[in-house]
């Protein structure tokens, strides 16, 4: 089983009246060494989970992470939560440093109002060949993984529209967004150099595709995501994408080329997913036709279902979907809190009080892995 990590990004917001504060630098310096840091603005925090097999241990990790970063939130004042947008107004504070002063001077007001939170999901891979090879062949999901994490509806103190917002604001950098079928280590590395020659990125960190190969790890890195209001949700996501990327991995293994949908074609799905998550249709990665969005959900299981039940991990994944399905996503929830009391205050006072819940699927999930005959 390969490994898996989750990064999370959070908002700090004031106790009192829910507005964003600029302390994530104050937090990030707290508790440094417990998987907590600062992100490029100050009004935000990032946590990571260590690298695991187990999907249970992912999900503990997902629990003390969120824990731990709303107490050193709690420390100075704040709370830590899991809201892909800010809903009331917001004026930003860049985090001080050279690279974010070039980032704010470069990208205007892009990099002004930028201040979004994702989850980013990495998973192990044995060499860039095998990795691009993943890519290429889970790209056309990716929309499905964006709606399913959808938690954004609001910002600057309006509906906007979409159930993530998160990501029409996210998509405004330059590097932003799907890419084409690679097709091999040689290519995606080209294409990756080629965009650091244009002089519009300014480093290797700004590669900022729907999913990469990790600078940093021997890891695929799958970033579409929304940070997720519910930890189960988050959960549920580290799960669909590792088994999207072993599905991919066997299918390159066996000769399977990938689905060579165009990157334009991409663009028009992870739209649909942001604007509707999972109220409407969604574009079916294997149509590119409209389709309810649950046939576009299951058709993901049954895709990565003989995965899932090789890791022992199917029954686990169906129940964390099931849950989400009828309870709605993180934008469901925001709305229906808001349009119940009428105030963003109430939403965001929520959205505190179920970040740091504990995932409800750990019993579910385990401790164990699969047994050795399945691996």
């Amino acid at each position: 089983m390969r490994l898996v990590g989750v990064e999370e990004e959070f908002l700090v917001i004031d106790c009192d009246h829910g507005r964003a504060v600029p302390l994530g630098e104050a937090i990030g310096r707290l508790n440094a060494n417990e998987g907590l840091g600062s992100e490029m603005k100050q009004e935000q925090i990032e946590t990571c989970t260590l690298p695991r097999r187990v999907l249970g241990e992912v999900a503990r990790d997902i629990t003390v992470r969120r824990a731990s970063a709303d107490a050193a939130a709690r420390m100075v004042g704040a709370r830590s939560v899991a809201l892909a947008t800010m809903p009331l107004p917001v004026s930003t504070t860049t985090t001080p440093g050279l690279r974010y002063e070039l980032m704010m001077q470069r990208f205007g007001l892009t990099a002004a109002e930028q201040l979004t939170c994702g989850c980013h999901v990495h998973v192990e891979v044995e060499s860039d060949e095998e990795g691009v090879a993943i890519l290429d062949r889970i790209r056309i999901w990716l929309p499905a993984l964006l709606a399913i994490s959808a938690n954004s509806p609001f910002w600057n103190g309006v509906d906007s529209g979409y159930a993530s917002y998160r990501s029409q604001a996210w998509n405004r950098w330059p590097t932003a967004g799907p890419c084409e079928v690679f097709g091999s280590a040689a290519a995606y590395h080209r294409e990756v150099q080629d965009t650091l020659s244009s002089g519009v990125p300014l480093d290797k960190g700004q590669i900022y595709f729907d999913a990469r190969l990790s600078h940093r790890h021997p890891t695929i890195e799958v970033r579409v995501g929304d940070v997720c209001l519910f930890a189960d949700d988050a959960v549920l996501l580290a799960g669909l994408v590792r088994g999207l990327a072993e599905t991919a991995a066997r299918q390159w293994r066996q000769g399977v080329t990938p689905v060579g949908t165009s990157a334009a074609q991409l663009r028009l799905a992870s739209w649909q997913a942001s604007r509707f998550g999972l109220d409407e249709e969604l574009i079916h990665p294997l149509t590119g036709r409209p389709a309810p969005a649950i046939e576009v959900v299951l058709a993901l299981v049954k895709h990565i279902e003989p995965v899932l039940r090789d890791q022992g991990e199917l029954e686990a994944m169906e129940t964390l979907l099931f849950q989400m399905l009828v309870r709605g996503t993180g934008a469901t929830r925001q709305r229906e809190i808001f349009s119940t009391s009428g105030s963003l205050t109430d939403v965001i006072a929520d959205a505190v009080a179920l970040s740091s819940l504990p995932c409800a699927a750990l019993e579910e999930l385990g401790q164990e892995g699969p047994s050795k005959s399945t691996v």
